[in-house]
């Protein structure tokens, strides 16, 4: 028995997300095994849920190979350039993809990590031309 896995990118938006994946991909190499679609869903799984690469669905191939495809797509900018060109006009299904920030988890250390001291103008007063304004200090 197999495991349902929810798929988030539809068919009109996948039909967006394929004519742009078509100007920035690579064509030369071997045609991969797992379809583009199914595995930009796996890399949308792996965001979403936060899980290992090694905990993906089977539903999704070999982890393995849709890690080492997600860190190849990343060398050689597909990622960004793909990024780029949802942005146009065209996309308006595909334009808005967004991790929200609930479903990333910070490291088990985060947490518990000392707090930098130091003072640093932030840069809304650089841009306003304001001196640093002094942090309330009840009874002085």
């Amino acid at each position: 028995m197999s495991a349902q896995v929810r798929l988030i990118v539809t068919d009109d938006a996948w039909q967006e997300i394929v004519t742009v994946l078509d100007r920035v991909k690579h064509k030369a190499g071997r045609p991969p095994q797992q379809s583009d679609r199914m595995f930009i869903e796996a890399v949308l799984y792996v965001a979403r849920t936060g899980i290992p690469w090694r905990d993906l669905p089977k539903v999704f191939g070999n982890w393995d190979a849709v890690y080492n495809r997600f860190r190849r797509w990343e060398k050689r900018s597909v990622w960004r350039r793909l990024w780029e060109g949802l942005q146009g006009e065209e996309c308006t299904r595909a334009k808005a993809l967004f991790i929200d920030s609930t479903m990333v988890r910070a490291h088990q250390h985060a947490a518990g990590a000392l707090k930098k001291t130091v003072v640093r103008r932030h840069r809304l007063w650089d841009v306003l031309g304001v001196a640093l304004p002094r942090k309330f200090m009840p009874g002085v």
